[in-house]
C-alpha cells in the first residue's frame, strides 16, 4: 500500500495551510506525505501561526510559502482547502475537500487568542483526516 499524499492549500500559504501541514506531520509522521501551497502565495509565514504551533511542540519556522501548481494538485491523493477564499480546481481526478475553518475574528477575537482557536480547530480536523487516511 502506498503512502497517501495530502496537500493543504490556502491563499497565501503563510498561515492555515502551513499549520495544517505541520500538525499532520506531527500526527502522521511518515505514514502520510504532506505538502502545502497557496493560490496566491505570500512571501513569509504568519508569525502568529508559527508561534501558536510552537506552543504545542510543532516547529514550522523553516517553511516557506509555495505557489500552488497543477502538478502539485495532480500528484496529491487529496487536496484540502482551508477556508473559503482559496479556490482550487481538481486536476487529474484528485479530490478537493474544503474545510470551513473557525474564524474567531468574526466574533471579535484577535491576536494570539484568535490563532490558538484557529490552530485547535485545524488540529481536530487534521486528527480526523489522519485517521481516515491511515485506517
Amino acid at each position: 500500500m502506498s503512502t497517501p499524499r495530502v496537500l493543504f492549500v490556502c491563499v497565501k500559504n503563510g498561515g492555515k495551510s502551513q499549520m495544517a501541514a505541520g500538525l499532520m506531520r506531527r500526527a502522521a509522521g511518515d505514514a502520510v506525505a504532506v505538502g502545502s501551497a497557496g493560490t496566491r502565495a505570500g512571501t513569509a509565514l504568519n508569525a502568529q501561526s508559527v508561534e501558536s504551533l510552537r506552543e504545542v511542540g510543532v516547529d514550522i519556522s523553516g517553511e516557506q510559502p509555495k505557489q500552488l501548481t497543477d502538478e502539485m494538485v495532480r500528484d496529491a491523493d487529496l487536496v484540502v482547502v482551508l477556508g473559503s477564499e482559496a479556490q482550487v480546481e481538481p486536476v487529474g481526478g484528485t479530490p478537493v475537500e474544503v474545510w470551513e475553518t473557525d474564524e474567531p475574528s468574526t466574533r471579535g477575537i484577535e491576536g494570539a487568542e484568535r490563532m490558538r482557536l484557529v490552530r485547535d480547530d485545524i488540529a481536530a480536523r487534521v486528527e480526523q483526516l489522519h485517521l481516515r487516511l491511515t485506517s
